[in-house]
């Protein structure tokens, strides 16, 4: 076995494969150098802040390739400007690398309207603000959709949700501000049902319950009896009912007037007027305590002095009367003259003073 191993011609058939194998190799890397340009480098040039155009032409007379890609635009540097290099400058590449530019764009990048119709005004500000652009005025339109937005306008033209615009663009809003008050009701007798739907919407209504006469659905029939009736006031947004057929109004009188006894209020004028009433004014009861009622003096009826001296007199008169006749010796005196001396000399006497009240006495423990 060994010495089969030995054997010259085992032997030359090693060195042949061994010499091919080296060959191969050999001639594998000299195929990569030469596709690869091994060694054969390129220092990348300085092209920051230079304008892409200026940029690209020296990558050319490099023999490096390019690729351009859009920043974050920042105001601060000029339009086109490059701001960023991959590789960085002064790094070695092989020829006909490609190098990455981050360029400054020219303005803003375009953001989407957001989706903020019917969507309360205040939300939809906040949300305009959010994604970049700027709420110029603020238009109020009547409408039931009070404080909604109702549009959006981009220098006087509505823009649908998702519509890109340049970031920072001023929009105008418009805004529902309630709906009108007392308005009248229009005349769609006569009319066929599309144009009926037409003036309804013109006069800021809503249809509401379409009735065919034949149950279909055409357009073309005519309106013959709508509720409220034609001249009515009413607020924006309310309601119309309609009643069409193929037939003119005035072939259906009969029809007309059923209706009629449904939705018009027949008012009795034989009833005699309602009269009314002024009622007085509330006045508010306030909460003061009254005053107590002055204390009225309380008046005295004194004696007459005259009647008092009238007494005194009857009583000396009669005095001196009786003691007159009982003792004849005595001088007789005038009884007129002693009275009046008596009387004229005490007028203290003949009036009444009211009872003093008596004081309290301090008692001393």
């Amino acid at each position: 076995m060994l010495k089969s191993l030995f054997n010259w011609k085992v032997l030359l058939n090693l060195v042949v494969a061994i010499g091919v194998f080296v060959g191969l190799v050999w001639l594998t890397f000299r195929w990569l150098e030469y596709h690869t340009n091994h060694g054969q480098e390129i220092p990348v040039p300085n092209i920051v802040n230079k304008s892409v155009q200026e940029a690209i032409k020296i990558l050319d007379d490099s023999g490096l390739d390019y690729e351009v890609d859009s920043f974050k635009y920042d105001p601060k540097y000029r339009p086109f400007q490059v701001l960023q290099v991959y590789p960085a400058p002064g790094s070695r590449v092989k020829d006909g690398r490609a190098i990455q530019l981050k360029v400054n764009p020219r303005t803003w990048a375009r953001v989407e309207v957001p989706d903020v119709i019917n969507k309360y005004s205040g939300l939809a500000f906040q949300r305009l603000e959010q994604v970049g652009l700027k709420v110029g005025d603020t238009i109020f339109e009547p409408s039931i959709q009070k404080d909604a937005v109702l549009r959006i306008l981009f220098k006087g033209t509505a823009v649908k949700p998702k519509t890109k615009l340049p970031r920072f663009s001023v929009v105008d809003v418009v805004i529902g501000s309630g709906p009108l008050r007392n308005i009248s009701i229009p005349n769609v007798v006569g009319l066929t049902v599309k144009e009926a739907r037409a003036v309804i919407a013109r006069s800021m209504f809503e249809v509401g319950l379409v009735e065919h006469e034949d149950g279909s659905k055409d357009e073309s029939d005519i309106i013959y009896y709508q509720d409220p009736a034609a001249g009515d006031v009413r607020d924006q947004g309310m309601q119309m009912d309609l009643w069409a057929s193929k037939r003119t109004p005035a072939e259906l009188r009969a029809k007309i007037e059923e209706l009629n006894s449904i939705y018009r209020m027949k008012v009795d004028t034989g009833l005699p007027p309602i009269q009314y009433q002024e009622m007085p004014m509330y006045q508010e009861q306030t909460n003061e305590v009254p005053a107590p009622p002055a204390a009225t003096p309380k008046r005295e009826n004194p004696t007459p002095s005259s009647d008092v001296q009238k007494t005194n007199t009857q009583k000396a008169t009669g005095k001196t009367a009786t003691s007159s006749v009982n003792d004849p010796s005595k001088p007789k005196t005038q009884a007129p003259t002693t009275t009046g001396a008596n009387t004229a000399n005490k007028p203290a006497a003949t009036t009444q003073k009211p009872a003093e009240k008596p004081k309290a006495k301090k008692v001393v423990e």
